[in-house]
């Protein structure tokens, strides 16, 4: 009889470790079992027999009870007190996806440029976000890049992955896959195109809760989905598995309301703020960090802004906050995001190949237009940067040294 120890025990695993003439495998009484193990076991035929503990494997994350740890009332918990919140910190860098000439996924510029961003000094990855423009790659896509960004990281830094896909069962499957392969957590939105109600959005988010093998950090985005409100969000922490939220609604009261009602409950909630302009304030306020893009074109000021934050040199960190607005703000008011992050991208000299949707000339003429001017920001901030520039040189100081 087969015996299996590991933490979570998905399908995947057991076609591994399970041959075509066992008939029953033994399960640690604390694995967590997931959805589609019990229907590969039911389909073969396969006993499970409880193992140390005498009970049967647990097929639910079920709710844990609300903390009932009550810090100084309206001052949000500080960032780092737990394993979970720690590893969470810092700027998780939302990737990018880079293609070939034909627009398949160019493996190898991405394997090159997944390395830079480790070397620069970025805390974290995260993969299919709106920025790795998730929606306009295949299931199987997702999976790749993935699983690319986890063979380079080689467990060097956290991987956050976006698992939103379109129904429930499908985002289950694929957080068994990301768990498989060494992703950290998953991100999750709301689902998109069909608006649900409150209740609905409640329930998609306990399925999940209750079902995946990985950490959840709720997505708050609504301009490309529905309100996740604080309301839902507070129902929700009585799941263990959902242990923060990353809020890109570019709303600073949002995120600081945000972390002063939900670490009431949890003092441990993580907060990461999506939004380059309100980076210093939300880290003052006592965000985590942030999943900031522009972390993917100019790592080591996005790096050095948080770090200055969380040692409370602020004017430092208010010199590195003004100064990176030029540059998002280029890059996020050009033409058919993440366009604009991409271009920035391939000015610190990497290939990332055409874009997956379709341009007109006039846009295609303007990115060409938006490379010469972020070249120019890039040089003002001291980074060495070829061809045409398109902007005048400022008096103010490099911040990097190149």
């Amino acid at each position: 009889m087969v015996r299996i120890d590991d933490p979570v025990v998905t399908a995947q695993l057991l076609s591994s470790r399970l041959s075509d003439g066992d008939t029953q495998v033994e399960i640690c009484s604390r694995a967590k079992t997931t959805p589609s193990a019990h229907d590969f076991l039911r389909a073969r035929g396969v006993e499970v027999i409880a193992g140390s503990g005498g009970k049967a494997p647990a097929t639910a994350n079920a709710p844990a009870r609300t903390r009932s740890a009550t810090p100084t009332p309206g001052v949000p918990a500080a960032p780092g007190s737990t394993e979970r919140s720690r590893r969470f910190s810092g700027i998780f860098t939302p990737n990018i996806v880079i293609y070939d000439a034909s627009g398949a996924i160019n493996y190898k510029e991405m394997e090159r440029y997944i390395s830079w961003l480790i070397d620069a000094g970025i805390h974290g990855l995260y993969p299919n976000g709106s920025t790795g423009e998730f929606v306009r790659l295949s299931s199987d896509e997702r999976r790749d890049v993935v699983r690319l960004i986890t063979d380079v990281n080689h467990g060097r830094v956290p991987i956050l992955a976006g698992a939103s896909e379109a129904n429930v069962r499908d985002v289950i499957k694929m957080a068994e896959f990301y768990a498989d392969i060494g992703a950290d957590a998953i991100s999750l939105v709301p689902p998109f195109y069909y608006k649900i109600s409150d209740a609905s959005l409640y329930e998609y988010f306990a399925e999940v809760a209750r079902n995946s093998p990985l950490d959840i950090l709720l997505y708050n985005i609504p301009q490309f989905t529905q309100e996740l409100t604080l309301d839902i969000m507070e129902d929700l922490l009585v799941f263990e598995r959902i242990f923060g939220t990353k809020d890109s609604s570019r709303d600073l009261p949002r995120i600081t309301n945000t972390m002063q009602r939900l670490r009431r409950q949890r003092p441990d909630y993580v907060v990461l703020n999506g939004c380059e302009e309100i980076l210093l304030p939300s880290i003052i306020m006592g965000a985590n960090g942030g999943t900031i893009a522009t972390s993917g074109i100019v790592p080591e000021i996005i790096v050095e802004l948080y770090e200055r934050a969380v040692a409370e040199d602020l004017d430092r960190a208010r010199e590195l906050q003004y100064r990176i607005l030029p540059l998002i703000n280029h890059m996020l008011l050009g033409v058919n995001f993440p366009e604009g992050f991409k271009t920035g991208v391939r000015v610190r000299g990497f290939d990332v190949g055409p874009p997956r949707t379709v341009l007109s000339g006039e846009e295609r003429e303007f990115l060409q237009r938006l490379e010469a001017e972020i070249g120019c920001i890039l040089g003002d901030m001291g980074y060495s940067v070829s061809g045409t520039r398109a902007c005048p040189v400022n008096d103010l100081p490099p911040l990097v040294r190149r």
